[in-house]
């Protein structure tokens, strides 16, 4: 087992931007928390075992995998830079992208064959890893959309254990992008990169909308 404390550090533009927030790491905590239970409860497996402290998980140990999967239902962020698609344009069926987790190298995308190539995944481990991570999209984009958001994308890591493929890392409002459905407002950390108000309110938001009864 391992412990896993959210912090209340706050980055952007590759720790361009660097400030700390009160709370926000119990606010991540608790949707990451929240998220793991939704997603095990519909047969997707996580890491997540419990959350002793407000700000603190423990989560199985896993041999994690050196890629971030990006799922995108609509163009936003990086993808309306580089390709030639407008912002808020559905994708449908969704993307997938994947990342090479590298600071150093600014964490390039990178192709299936890649992949196989420098043996990160077999051709199975990919397909199970994009299978999941489509599951996953199906489940949060529900779930949010009965909460009057829209899951724009979102980024997850994964590892493995026992031969199998396992969610680990964390699901927050710091790996998703998330618009209100009927005005556009965003929820997530781009409050934040592009100073759109205060990002501490927008991810309470966010958890009051999804947690009955949330507090703050």
């Amino acid at each position: 087992e391992l412990k896993v404390v959210f912090r209340n550090d706050m980055t952007a533009f590759n720790g361009v931007k660097h400030d700390q927030f009160e709370n926000k790491g119990r606010f991540n905590a608790t949707a990451s928390e929240f998220f793991m239970r939704h997603l095990e409860e519909r047969g997707v497996t996580t890491h997540f075992i419990s959350r002793p402290d407000p700000d603190t998980m423990i989560v199985k140990r896993l041999e994690m995998v050196p890629l971030e999967v990006i799922v995108r239902n609509v163009a936003a962020g990086s993808m309306v830079k580089k390709y030639p698609v407008t912002e808020g344009t559905v994708l449908s069926p969704p993307v997938i992208g994947i990342d090479y987790k590298d600071d150093e190298r600014g964490d390039p995308m990178i192709n299936d064959d890649l992949i196989v190539a420098l043996h990160i995944l077999t051709p199975p481990e990919l397909t199970a890893v994009k299978i999941v991570a489509l599951q996953i999209n199906e489940i949060l984009s529900q779930f949010f959309d009965v909460c009057g958001i829209r899951l724009v994308d979102f980024k997850i890591e994964f590892g493995k254990a026992d031969g199998k493929i396992i969610l680990g890392d964390e699901i927050s409002m710091d790996s998703m992008r998330l618009w209100d459905k009927k005005t556009g407002e965003s929820f997530d950390k781009d409050v934040y990169r592009f100073e759109k108000g205060d990002v501490m309110t927008a991810y309470r938001r966010v958890l009051e909308r999804i947690i009955p009864g949330f507090g703050g």
